[in-house]
């Protein structure tokens, strides 16, 4: 990870990952239980980054054992509980709910910036975030306010609101990893310490409601969510996190709805409609505003 590539086509990159992560989540969720999905796709990102990190894992060690604290929390919130409490959302709402909610990440961030670190509120940031979340409810009210009023909400928007609320916390709480940490080595500790909490939890729940069947099809969910959603999606993320701060990054969130949206119209055939324009204009344009990108950067 010695290239230099700018935070914001990261995050962008992991509003992608995680958009498709809704559509190949809610597929998975019909046969595969929750924990079963969070646990192989977390323990699958362990084994595709653990190659690359023995070395510098091993270098770090005396940091990783003095900063345990701060990974358990993050391999808590971040990794275990916050993938859960998705995965058993989407079981009983709607992806268009479920994206909803996530889109109210970015005003978490905020609050938790604020209460945790006396981060200040700016106007600029308020009003970006405002104006993309409007562009989500126009994509996901598909240009119909009435539409909107229509949705029905139930349990799993309350796992949904846990989940939107612990990766705001496990965002703003990246910014306390202490330089002598590098980034690669956080993650692979995050995310054993996520497998690590999720293993007795996956054993439960395969006592109470057993197993999945194993198909190419499953097999290929679960590959795809392991590679892209959570090891790439989480060293993204990180890395856009830690360059620009969560306030900043936090808008970006947006952007998995409208990636969501654009892969439906692409790999099933939906149709391409004015509102996915406008929604996904009015978000670009709150998320240039919040983040404070300018269409043309100032040459050095």
């Amino acid at each position: 990870m010695r290239l230099k590539i700018s935070p914001y086509i990261l995050l962008t990159a992991t509003a992608l990952f995680w958009g498709s992560n809704f559509v190949v989540g809610r597929a998975l969720s019909i046969d595969v239980p929750p924990v079963a999905i969070t646990f192989w796709r977390s323990f699958g990102a362990l084994l595709v980054l653990l190659p690359f990190t023995m070395g510098p894992l091993w270098r770090h060690r005396r940091q990783v054992v003095a900063n345990w604290p701060l990974l358990l929390i993050l391999g808590l919130t971040g990794v275990s509980a916050f993938h859960s409490s998705v995965y058993i959302a989407l079981k009983s709402t709607t992806a268009i709910n479920a994206a909803l909610f996530m889109a109210l990440t970015p005003l978490a961030i905020l609050l938790f910036a604020y209460i945790l670190d006396r981060e200040a509120l700016r106007k600029r940031q308020i009003a970006g975030i405002c104006l993309s979340f409007i562009g989500v409810l126009v994509l996901v009210g598909r240009g119909d306010l009435s539409v909107l009023g229509q949705l029905q909400f139930n349990r799993g928007d309350l796992w949904m609101t846990v989940a939107f609320s612990l990766w705001a916390f496990y965002s703003v709480l990246l910014k306390r990893r202490p330089a002598e940490l590098p980034p690669l080595v956080l993650l692979i500790g995050v995310m054993c310490v996520g497998v690590g909490l999720l293993l007795p939890a996956y054993i439960w729940e395969y006592s109470q409601v057993g197993g999945f069947t194993v198909s190419l099809q499953s097999l290929a969910g679960l590959g795809f969510l392991a590679v892209f959603a959570s090891a790439l999606g989480y060293l993204f993320w990180n890395r856009g996190v830690g360059e620009v701060g969560a306030a900043r990054a936090g808008p970006f969130m947006h952007l998995v709805p409208v990636f969501a949206t654009f892969l439906a119209i692409v790999f099933l055939g939906e149709d391409l409609f004015v509102y996915h324009v406008a929604g996904a204009g009015l978000i670009a344009l709150g998320i240039l505003a919040a983040s404070g990108l300018r269409l043309r950067e100032r040459k050095a």
